[in-house]
């Protein structure tokens, strides 16, 4: 019985010292001071009397070492201290405090405009501006795998019946830009026109329902109106792209590379129509596909205006990978989306930020660096923005109105056939390609993430 006992009190004190101090007399550095994150958090909330929530699955199994050693003054630090290690995160909104991952792509303000300064101060005139820009493209195209473009497919764009309305007309198109791999999308154009058109490519972004939304339908139909050829497609794994891989799929890194490829096929396309003007070629988007359009007018010279909305600060990179998933943000050592932005310059640019969203200090910072680099060229008055301070992250409105302004003005477009009130909203069905099940997807695309890393790998190895 002696013997028992001499065993069971060493091993209930190793039990005690893992279950935090609240169970035993004395941590030490035998144990690095480890306790249960569960235990740290329970701590934290009394000692500086909030409430912190999270799932069991959050904590399970999780350790702070040297937690004691962890704690500062202020509940802030004394959490980024603790969580940080851990790559988790405290979000907080308003009186609530919910854990969370640790987000790369989502700095402080403060540390977002000083990486920006960071860059900014590698130039100081259009020389070295440009000397800086030609640093940046080819890297960005190499991080991408675009330095060698993929051979395009033969085939032809499958394109549906075409639809007509009060100024303007729609047909869906399914562009093949890797054997078997289609992105689909909806050409509006002016009912009635005569010579060539300017060209806008409208990617989507991430709201739910993708390009067939009101607000996407309206946009594109307006622009069409206006006397454009607005092309409106789908992100990848987004929209009727569904069709050939799961939504999963969207949020893997070559969804980046392949929604850049997507734009290029789509230029190549719409740019070999006879009635298209290959001088008065625009991008814009929102969301993520604002990030996108800033990327496209980067690295495709073709571009000639663009316009992200809702996307672009110095301390956010982009939430999903289809934004920031490839390493093109390790270019020229190290860049950030503003700087990508200001690679359009000098052509027109449009940035629109709103305050419910990571572009709330668009005009403190980060716009006024534009104007710099745009001032570059003698052309400062080519960059602006459209901040709607009581907005939130959407395309609402006020910020498709001011779309129309900017292309009206930098296209030649009639800004008052800008009329919403004269746009039909489609139900989805109609600006299917595929048909309402996808019966008419061919019987050669690709199914599956799997299958595309194939067709990938085999098109990247031949174009190299």
């Amino acid at each position: 019985m002696k013997r028992t006992i001499r065993f069971l009190v060493p091993l209930l004190g190793y039990l005690l010292l893992l279950n935090g101090p609240q169970l035993y007399a004395q941590q030490t550095s035998d144990s690095a001071y480890k306790r249960p994150l569960k235990t740290v958090l329970t701590d934290i909330e009394k000692r500086f009397n909030i409430r912190i929530k999270y799932t069991d699955k959050q904590v399970a199994g999780k350790f702070v070492p040297y937690a004691d050693w962890r704690y500062r003054p202020t509940l802030e630090a004394t959490l980024d201290n603790i969580l940080t290690p851990l790559d988790l995160k405290i979000k907080k909104d308003k009186d609530t405090y919910k854990l969370g991952e640790y987000e790369y792509y989502r700095w402080s303000v403060p540390e977002g405009w000083a990486e920006l300064d960071r860059i900014a101060a590698q130039y100081t005139n259009q020389s070295e501006w440009e000397q800086r820009k030609a640093q940046l493209k080819p890297c960005i195209r190499e991080a991408l795998q675009l330095t060698h473009l993929p051979a395009a497919p033969a085939s032809q764009p499958i394109i549906t019946t075409e639809r007509k309305f009060d100024g303007y007309t729609v047909r869906n198109i399914a562009i093949e830009i890797l054997p078997g791999l289609y992105i689909n999308g909806s050409l509006y154009k002016p009912a009635k026109y005569k010579g060539k058109i300017p060209v806008i490519l409208n990617p989507d972004g991430h709201w739910q329902q993708q390009r067939y939304r009101p607000d996407c339908q309206y946009r594109c139909a307006a622009l069409a109106r206006m006397g454009a050829m607005a092309f409106s497609y789908d992100l990848f794994a987004w929209g009727e792209s569904l069709l050939q891989f799961e939504e999963a799929d969207h949020r893997r890194s070559l969804a980046m590379t392949i929604q850049a490829l997507g734009a290029i096929r789509i230029l190549d396309y719409l740019l070999a129509l006879k009635d298209a003007d290959t001088a008065r070629v625009a991008i814009t988007g929102g969301s993520g596909g604002g990030s996108h359009t800033v990327l496209m007018a980067a690295i495709d010279d073709r571009i000639k205006a663009s316009a992200p909305v809702v996307a672009i600060s110095s301390y956010f990179y982009g939430g999903c990978p289809c934004e920031s998933g490839m390493p093109i943000h390790a270019c020229g050592n190290r860049t950030d989306n503003v700087e990508i932005a200001a690679m359009a310059a000098p052509h027109p640019q449009l940035l629109i930020s709103d305050g419910g969203d990571w572009t709330d200090k668009m005009p403190e910072h980060d716009f006024p660096y534009l104007q710099k680099i745009y001032n570059y060229y003698n052309k400062k008055d080519k960059v602006t923005n459209v901040h709607l301070p009581t907005e939130v992250h959407d395309f609402g409105i006020n910020k498709r109105k001011a779309i129309y302004d900017f292309m009206a003005k930098n296209l030649g477009l009639n800004i008052s056939a800008a009329d919403e009130s004269k746009i039909t909203i489609e139900e989805a069905p109609a600006l299917y390609v595929f048909g309402d099940k996808g019966e008419r997807l061919p019987s050669g695309a690709i199914h599956g993430f799997a299958q595309l890393e194939q067709v990938w790998k085999t098109a990247i190895n031949a174009a190299e």
